[in-house]
């Protein structure tokens, strides 16, 4: 049931039809809360070998994907809460431990306080999908679709610019500095957020099922992070085997509990189809999308000269070039696809994302050795990302009453980190086991053979979302824009 607080009316902003400056000083304040995550996530990437450097490591993989690791591992307890606590007390409470954790990595003297400092900075991997949920509570249905596309895309524009800023920091400073502008930015969107924003009216009537939260998050996190660290730890490394034992039996013991629970965490017993191929085409399009940037990325950085028939690394911008226009496509395809999914449905925009996937595929399979062209299917790519991402939360929380939505966003968030990391994975075995003569470099067959795959990962993505925009039709998200 939905419970609305007697002291609580809905926003005179939600009766309305339409944009007012209360609703952009919102979007505003909920773009700097998500824009903390690629301080999260992205900007220790940039600082990696030092970081190894003074812990004294050579597993640097660790430094990073902790966090992304924590992120799924806390996604499904803070969407639980949100759900029944509230979705700007949650918020804040992310933003803030999100802020803690970057404290604690910058004065951490040792490896061990330094992971457990990431671990708890991946709660603010949470910002996203809460948001999205936020908005689709206290927003018109019209507005919100179109501000969901903004919030989640909005950082995106951010991030062209933020790694020269980062650079210039840790040049006048050390690795550390990121840390620093971590903790700074979460702690001011914490505050701009408890200060600024009214809480949401919706409070589901259920108890938080910690075990289970607990079982799903943690299961989920060793499974993840034996196929994230396998490559470079070894995928017989005792370690690694046993996370992943510790993984697969957590989260048999979460699908025991949630069943036998009467209000789980995620309540098997209530995925509809709709949301389960909402989900399948999440994982598979943005895990296509993680996978051939990361192609890119090799493609950006090989040399014509060294005969490989993919290179382009003709000048030291192309790389830089090629990632910007897929970061600037990202923030156009999400605020273009909210937009959209307000007059069509989202269903209809999370299927045309993918085909621009697909058609983006295709594109780079015959350009992979001219950087124009290949320049250009970076952009469709961000396109194609920015809209599976806005249209994967928009649709979803369509699919489920309002005091589920919480939850529901927290398992989209989920799937965006699995696609990323089992795509990404897929993707390196393929180069790894189709190198050059006499080179350790991956060959053309083998990168062809990579755009292929995730071709057909597109491709099923593109079959599941045309069938599920046929399935749920007009109505089912037109009662929910009103």
């Amino acid at each position: 049931m939905t419970q609305k607080p007697a002291s609580w009316t809905l926003p005179a902003e939600r009766e309305r039809d339409g944009w007012s400056g209360r609703l952009v000083w919102w979007v505003a304040i909920l773009i700097v809360a998500n824009t903390l995550v690629d301080t999260v996530i992205v900007a220790p990437l940039l600082v990696l070998p030092q970081m190894a450097e003074f812990f004294g490591t050579d597993q640097s993989a660790w430094l990073n994907a902790s966090a992304v690791l924590a992120g799924a591992m806390w996604a499904p307890l803070l969407g639980k809460s949100a759900d029944i606590y509230g979705k700007r007390r949650i918020l804040v409470l992310a933003l803030l431990a999100g802020g803690i954790g970057a404290l604690i990595c910058l004065v951490a003297p040792n490896i061990g306080i330094f992971l457990l400092g990431r671990v708890i900075q991946g709660t603010a991997v949470g910002s996203v999908f809460i948001t999205v949920v936020y908005i689709r509570q206290m927003f018109p249905g019209r507005v919100g679709m179109t501000s969901v596309g903004i919030v989640t895309s909005g950082s995106a524009i951010l991030g062209i610019a933020s790694p020269f800023l980062f650079e210039a920091v840790i040049k006048a400073f050390d690795f550390r500095a990121v840390f620093v502008v971590s903790a700074t930015l979460a702690f001011v969107a914490a505050i701009a957020v408890r200060v600024f924003l009214p809480e949401s009216p919706v409070h589901a009537r259920s108890r938080l099922d910690v075990l289970g939260a607990l079982l799903l998050g943690l299961g989920l996190a060793g499974v993840l992070a034996y196929i994230s660290l396998g490559p470079t730890a070894g995928w017989t490394s005792a370690g690694l085997v046993i996370m992943l034992l510790v993984g697969i039996a957590l989260l048999t013991a979460w699908v025991f509990s949630a069943l036998r629970t009467p209000q789980p965490v995620v309540d098997l017993r209530r995925l509809t189809r709709p949301l389960v191929a909402t989900l399948l085409v999440v994982v598979l399009g943005t895990g296509a999308y993680q996978a051939l940037l990361q192609l890119m990325g090799l493609i950006g950085q090989t040399p014509p000269e060294a005969g490989l028939g993919y290179g382009l690394a003709g000048e030291s911008s192309s790389l830089g070039l090629m990632f910007a226009l897929a970061a600037l496509g990202a923030a156009i395809g999400g605020i273009f696809a909210g937009w959209l999914s307000a007059r069509i449905g989202p269903a209809r925009t999370l299927a045309g994302g993918a085909l621009i996937g697909l058609g983006s595929g295709f594109g780079l399979l015959l350009s992979t050795g001219s950087f124009l062209p290949a320049a250009i299917c970076a952009g469709l790519l961000g396109l194609t990302a920015g809209a599976l991402v806005t249209s994967g939360f928009n649709l979803a929380t369509t699919l489920v009453p309002e005091e589920r939505q919480g939850i529901v966003a927290s398992l989209v968030q989920v799937m965006l980190g699995v696609g990323s990391v089992v795509m990404n994975i897929i993707g390196g075995s393929i180069l790894s086991a189709t190198t050059a003569p006499d080179t350790s470099a991956p060959s053309v067959s083998g990168v062809n053979m990579y755009i292929i795959v995730m071709l057909g990962a597109f491709a099923l993505a593109t079959v599941i979302a045309v069938g599920l925009s046929r399935r749920t039709g007009w109505a089912t998200w037109a009662d929910s824009t009103h």
